[in-house]
């Protein structure tokens, strides 16, 4: 049985870091999304998009934005094998996940960063 695919809830932003604070007063004072960053000290700021998560990451070294987006898969390895069957590759390089996530990473053809999560 091949799975099933639906867009995930997150979509991330990674952003250069000589552009981050500028995004994000963007998106907090000049859009005035709602802002649903947790209470920690170093949350990564995230907004409320409509029904999904908007999440604005700073990384160092990064020459222009990316948007990542996450996909849920209904078996995560089905997913897996019929993926590699349409010549999709992995990125597991892209981003370490945590310990006993059910996802990885792959790229679109024209090299969106899609989570695959269950």
């Amino acid at each position: 049985m091949e799975p099933t695919f639906t867009p995930g809830n997150n979509i991330a932003m990674k952003i250069p870091s000589h552009e981050y604070e500028a995004t994000v007063r963007f998106y907090r004072e000049v859009l005035r999304f709602t802002d649903i960053t947790g209470s920690e000290p170093g949350d990564t700021p995230r907004f409320q998009f409509g029904d999904k998560v908007l999440w604005l990451d700073c990384v160092a070294g990064l020459s222009q934005s990316e948007i990542w987006l996450e996909v849920v898969a209904s078996d995560i390895d089905a997913a897996a094998a019929y993926l590699e069957a349409q010549g999709v590759q992995r990125r597991d390089e892209i981003e370490p996940l945590p310990e006993g996530f059910a996802a990885f990473w792959i790229a679109s053809p024209n090299n969106i960063i899609h989570l695959l999560s269950s």
